[in-house]
């Protein structure tokens, strides 16, 4: 991962290593085709999706599930506030601009409004465009799902609780795909804001719409063909991308399926179906689908915040560094090599070259370990073109190189990081870090909850709507109605 050849030859040994691993499960296409937990007779996946979109009830849910959506939807609103602000948020509502489409709703940031579908794109957009949203299951898999709500929440005229209701509802479907095959990203190579995202936005629109379980079904069967997105694009406009598009492909579902628009009963795991497309040789299990409505994977599973606005299989690395500089910061000078280790599948989502643009930045383990030596923690203002100008940064991080280390977990959702720094005269320090702030396993404080949130707003919005706005999402489920919220979130 040195280099984009070094890169090339890297995942090809990963690859083999990863075939020989598939072939202990004997014949993969067959584990695929034979999933260890199926469906109750009669009843396919989209089926069972639907009738737990129509039966769930909030009041139902356990106090510290709606405190964990509500947690996660406050961050969300934060950071697409910030995102609107970024370039790629910029070049995404000029062109809903020349759209002309009917002004219902708002689009996050921005005074022009448009259409549901075209601003669950913007928004969407907006939300990913730092990298800086939530990590849920693999990725961030429940990314679409808050962009597309609003809009449709405005559009229709629901109420705070509900949309908070059907975001946990998109949140559950998210990890019910998720943990059915959680090889998708690490090995399928797939980013699974767009490949699942998309279907859980469905889920969570068709709640909000409160459609019924037979239309809800073709709403989730009509995304699931709507599915895309490959991680060969981190690092770039398109990754953002893959997320407005999974946004507004969840509202087109639904809308399409309210007016009677069908899909295929086994959408999910008949014959060229979800799982045999998009899993192909990697083994799905059905039985997390069977959990629905009793158990609740946004406290089961957890998420994490983030607490840097760039890839989060970076975060453990920046940490790591940030632990080592009260020891080097007098002998940055001295430094003769800054080594990574990371995870199999968190080498290949990153590199060491110097970023050539902001969106590359957020995914050179070079320039984050380099920044944080010498600036310490790489927030907003580490990622735009004059913070890469840096001759400091830019020197350290070409001493900077990376590798795989096997013996560092891949397991679904972690990221461990071991960073060592190699000084003139031999010396080594190092420092290995597992969990990130934000991860459950380290939560971040309310503190810095609301110092993220205003950080980000600052970002776009005055300091007295972001304390408004913070103040209004920090008691979203107890609001009667949106109100002025769609004016704090707007731009003046």
């Amino acid at each position: 991962m040195v280099s984009r050849d070094q890169t090339q030859k890297f995942d090809r040994r990963i690859f083999l290593a990863g075939s020989g691993a598939l072939a202990m499960l004997d014949a993969g296409c067959a584990a695929a085709q034979e999933p260890a937990g199926k469906q109750p007779a009669g009843r396919e996946l989209r089926q069972l999706l639907a009738e737990f979109v129509v039966a769930f009830d909030i009041k139902q849910v356990p106090p510290d599930v709606i405190e964990l959506a509500r947690l996660a939807v406050v961050d969300s609103i934060g950071v697409a506030v910030a995102g609107s602000h970024e370039e790629v948020a910029h070049i995404a509502v000029g062109m809903v601009k020349l759209e002309g489409a009917a002004p219902q709703c708002t689009i996050i940031g921005q005074s022009l409004r448009t259409s549901p579908q075209l601003a669950a794109f913007a928004n969407g957009i907006a939300g990913h465009a730092m990298d800086y949203d939530f990590t849920y299951m693999s990725g961030q898999s429940a990314a679409p799902v808050l962009p597309a709500l609003l809009a449709v929440a405005e559009s229709i005229g629901a109420t705070p609780a509900e949309t908070l209701g059907a975001f946990i509802v998109g949140c559950e479907v998210s990890a019910r795909i998720g943990r059915s095959n959680p090889l998708y990203s690490n090995v399928g190579g797939w980013h699974t804001t767009g490949v699942v995202g998309g279907i859980c936005a469905a889920a969570a629109c068709a709640k909000l719409m409160k459609l019924p379980v037979e239309k809800v079904a073709h709403a989730i069967g009509v995304s699931v063909s709507l599915a895309s997105g490959v991680a060969v694009n981190y690092g770039t406009m398109t990754k953002p991308l893959h997320c407005g598009n999974a946004a507004r492909n969840g509202v087109m579902a639904a809308l399409l399926a309210r007016e009677g628009f069908t899909s295929h009963p086994a959408a999910f795991e008949g014959d060229n179906g979800y799982f045999a497309s998009f899993a192909r040789a990697l083994p799905s299990d059905y039985a997390p689908f069977q959990d629905l409505g009793k158990r609740w994977d946004l406290k089961e599973m957890g998420y994490s915040i983030k607490y840097y606005p760039c890839g989060g299989r970076g975060h453990t690395a920046i940490e790591a560094a940030l632990m080592l500089r009260d020891k080097v910061s007098a002998r940055l000078d001295d430094i003769a090599n800054i080594h990574c280790w990371m995870s199999p599948s968190s080498a290949k989502r990153v590199n060491t070259q110097y970023p050539v643009d902001v969106e590359a930045a957020k995914f050179s383990a070079a320039y984050v370990l380099a920044y944080s030596l010498i600036h310490g923690a790489p927030k907003i203002k580490a990622f735009n073109e004059q913070a890469l100008k840096d001759a400091r940064v830019r020197a350290l991080a070409g001493l900077t190189t990376a590798s795989a280390d096997p013996g560092l977990s891949d397991a679904f959702g972690e990221s461990p990081t071991r960073v060592r720094i190699t000084l003139k005269d031999g010396q080594t320090l190092t420092q290995q870090r597992d969990y990130a702030t934000g991860s459950k396993q380290v939560p971040m404080t309310p503190a810095q909850v609301e110092e993220k949130f205003m950080d980000c707003a600052a970002q776009t919005i005055s300091a007295e709507a972001a304390k408004k706005l913070f103040a209004f999402v920090g008691r979203l489920h107890e609001r009667p109605a949106f109100g002025d919220f769609w004016t704090l979130i707007a731009k003046a």
